[in-house]
């Protein structure tokens, strides 16, 4: 819905509203053109109804109004003495509808001074839920939501496991552009896996005033823009979904709008120079790692390495065997003479397994071996006298991959090699032809909504031949800092300005084990919790430093003062 149709839709709701309250104006001892006027009309309904005024504010919160509608039905009906349990389920079900039987129907006193209180114990805990969730509603859709960083493409800045408080006031907080949508889900509701949301109607698209502009170097989460999946991590028929309902992504903020972006042996190149990434930033690449005597897995675990293979010879296995083998296997190769040839993650077939289970098994470690390693990893193994060399893997340029933006075969880019490419800026104008349209393709047509025809050299725009295009909004240019691992721009381009989530502001809880073998959520009782991750802050420089030790102190203070401050009231009585 653009801006016209939502003024339509907003005087039709004004008009239902009218002709099914204002009777009940009347009855309250207001002028029944009360009930007619927008937001005047809301401001009565609260006085009629013995609520605050403030109350209105909440009405027009996308999301938040959901919420706040059926507790506005409840409170009205009950404002002309239908109490009845039955009756606030019916004014729920019928969308507000019974208030027209009420108003037209049945000749009601208004109550001017009803009681507010909750006349049961149900009552009063049905009342403080509804609040409750009101007040959640409005924290995690407008200020700080939490995420879980469910993949290693930030490794080793932002690690698989860490629970994140992400800020969305620091660069405005995007209202939802859903308008019907289940309250601090996202795309699907929990235990029943059907979508959380209705598709229509849509809200246009706006963003509250920030502290602060994305800046260079910022990690930001956004929704994904070239998201069709139902659920993330499940393999179905793609869906369109609301920009609001796609996919949260987070990665790092590397290119702005109006910046010349080239990468050239991985390395990321703005406007000619190469980034300088922050201190606390740990960039990962690919190595391949030379050892005569072979590469230890023990060595690489001990420097830090937890992205890497093992492969085992595993022979002689009966059918409960197999199924213990699974669990910790990502591949397989049966060799000539009946053994299994195993490859498995960095953790390998955990000892007492292979005891238990009587496991024949054997460790296979090559001379050479490919491992994804920040700095400190890989000066720590050329320092280690067993090892001969580490080598970065490099792709060269000119070599194309596939599935990589902008999936043209014009452009013979690759994850190491890449541009150079312009990053959109609003109102900037670029020329527009057969070469450059690969680039922008998605932009015109997916995300600023214009139809394009190409006939022959000419292109054309909305039926109307175009040799320059103008953005309508800013782009940005995400990559994640497990380099050789991480699907972002370099996949699928360009993030709108609109898809801006916020940025992630403070690491609550971080565990180890989050993820099996086979890159599956773990139960929770095998993940471990990283002790000097938990209550630390994600920006900043220096390494992080954990607060979790002061929360605790305080918390215990609290407790200790709340105890003594009752025992000396209690001594007084």
């Amino acid at each position: 819905m653009n801006a016209t149709q939502w003024i339509i839709f907003i005087l039709i709701v004004q008009v239902i509203h009218f002709l099914g309250t204002w009777k009940l104006y009347v009855k309250a001892g207001r002028k029944a053109w009360e009930a007619a006027i927008p937001v005047y009309n809301a401001i009565v309904l609260m006085q009629i109804i013995n609520r605050p005024k403030w109350w209105v504010i909440l009405l027009f919160i996308p999301i938040i109004n959901l919420l706040m509608f059926p507790v506005i039905w409840v409170e009205t009906i009950r404002s002309f003495g239908r109490n009845k349990l039955w009756e606030s389920w019916v004014v729920i079900l019928s969308l507000g509808f019974y208030i027209y039987y009420v108003n037209y129907a049945l000749d009601e006193k208004y109550i001017e001074d009803r009681s507010l209180q909750p006349r049961t114990g149900m009552g009063e805990w049905v009342s403080s839920i509804v609040f409750a969730v009101v007040a959640a509603t409005l924290v995690h859709t407008y200020f700080m939501q939490p995420y879980v960083i469910p993949t290693g493409s930030l490794e080793r800045t932002l690690r698989i496991g860490d629970l994140l408080f992400v800020s969305k006031f620091h660069y405005g907080a995007r209202t939802p552009m859903t308008a019907v949508a289940a309250p601090m889900v996202h795309d699907t509701l929990p235990f029943v896996g059907v979508k959380s949301y209705l598709n229509k109607p849509k809200i246009p698209y706006f963003r509250l005033p920030g502290l602060t502009d994305i800046e260079r170097n910022d990690i930001v989460v956004f929704s994904w823009p070239a998201d069709t999946v139902r659920q993330f991590f499940i393999k179905e028929k793609g869906v369109k979904k609301p920009i609001d309902k796609k996919s949260n992504y987070v990665k790092r903020c590397v290119g702005l709008p109006g910046d010349s972006l080239e990468v050239r042996d991985g390395y990321v190149f703005i406007n000619g120079e190469r980034l300088e990434l922050p201190d606390r930033a740990r960039p990962m690449y690919d190595y391949t790692i030379y050892a005569n005597k072979g590469v230890s897995s023990n060595l690489l675990s001990k420097v830090g390495v937890n992205e890497f293979s093992r492969t085992y010879l595993i022979s002689n296995l009966t059918q409960p065997q197999v199924a213990i083998v699974n669990q910790y296997m990502r591949s397989y190769e049966e060799l000539p003479d009946k053994r299994l040839r195993v490859t498995t993650g960095n953790d390998g077939f955990p000892v007492d397994v292979v005891r238990k289970n009587g496991l024949n098994i054997t460790e296979e470690t090559g001379r050479q071996r490919q491992a994804t390693l920040t700095d400190e990893m890989v000066k720590a193994l050329r320092n280690d006298a067993s090892i001969d060399s580490v080598v970065r893997i490099i792709t060269p340029k000119g070599t194309r991959r596939s599935n990589l933006f902008p999936q043209s075969p014009d452009y013979s880019w690759n994850y190491s090699q890449l541009g150079p490419i312009y990053i959109p800026e609003k109102g900037k104008t670029v020329p527009l032809n057969l070469k450059v349209l690969p680039l922008y393709k998605k932009i015109i047509r997916d995300y600023e909504g214009h139809e394009i025809k190409v006939t022959g050299n000419q292109i054309s725009l909305d039926g109307t031949v175009a040799d320059s295009y103008t953005f309508q909004q800013d782009y940005y240019w995400m990559m994640g800092d497990n380099r050789d691992h991480s699907e972002d721009s370099r996949a699928w381009g360009y993030v709108p300005e609109n898809h801006i989530v916020g940025t992630p502001v403070f690491i609550w809880m971080s565990f180890d084990n989050f993820v099996d073998a086979k890159g599956q959520m773990n139960k929770p009782w095998k993940w471990k919790p990283r002790w000097d991750r938990i209550f630390t802050t994600v920006n900043g420089e220096g390494e992080p430093v954990s607060y979790f030790k002061y929360f605790l102190i305080a918390l215990a203070l609290y407790f200790v003062g709340d105890f003594l401050w009752k025992k000396r009231k209690k001594s007084r009585q």
